[in-house]
């Protein structure tokens, strides 16, 4: 059996309380770290986390709430470990419905286009499928075209230009010469008729 011997480093406080000792957290991160907390409880205890209709609702009002004010002061030990699961649940299903910019904003639409695909009415899935094809990166509707593009040495393009020159300028030694015809400018008047 191995010893193992930890160093201890010395002259360091310890926190006066467990809250003191974790990192300042965002309320998504520490919404997060909850959602956990409360997962792998239920799973050691063999327990499933099964909402209410209040806990739901309870976690809609704090979502609403964390939207508003992404700063709020909320203390998520007052709500019960249901209603937490399910927020958690939320925010992770919409991935992060905190928005702060506009790349939150696309994915929060694309989630909810997401979820009206998948109505059984084709009236309300069918528009939602059709935008979804038209999002940048899915581009299902998109025309592409493709350019190459080949970067050679500077000899290269010459002796290539010279190439086609030398072809253009044999071709036309060997179209037919065509006949060059003066023509002289004179006044007409269209009210005269020219034709007698």
């Amino acid at each position: 059996m191995s010893t193992y011997i930890l160093g201890v480093e010395e002259n360091i406080p310890l926190p006066r309380n467990a809250t003191e000792a974790l990192p300042p957290m965002s309320l998504k991160e520490e919404l997060e770290v909850r959602a956990r907390t409360i997962k792998l409880i239920a799973d050691l205890q063999g327990k499933t986390i099964q909402p209410d209709e209040q806990d739901k609702k309870d976690a809609r009002e704090l979502a609403e709430k964390m939207l508003k004010d992404p700063v709020a002061n909320i203390d998520f030990a007052n709500y019960r470990n249901e209603t937490l699961a399910y927020l958690a649940g939320m925010v992770a299903q919409y991935d992060q419905m905190l928005v702060k910019d506009l790349a939150d904003y696309k994915l929060y639409v694309v989630n909810k286009l997401v979820e009206q695909s998948a109505n059984p009415d084709p009236k309300h899935s069918f528009p939602a499928i059709k935008a979804l094809g038209e999002v940048d990166g899915v581009d299902a509707f998109k025309k592409r075209s493709e350019v190459t593009v080949q970067v050679k040495p500077l000899d290269q393009v010459e002796k290539d230009l010279l190439a086609k020159l030398e072809k253009l300028e044999r071709l036309t030694n060997l179209s037919p010469a065509q006949d060059i015809v003066d023509v002289e400018t004179t006044n007409v008047d269209p009210q005269e008729d020219t034709t007698t």
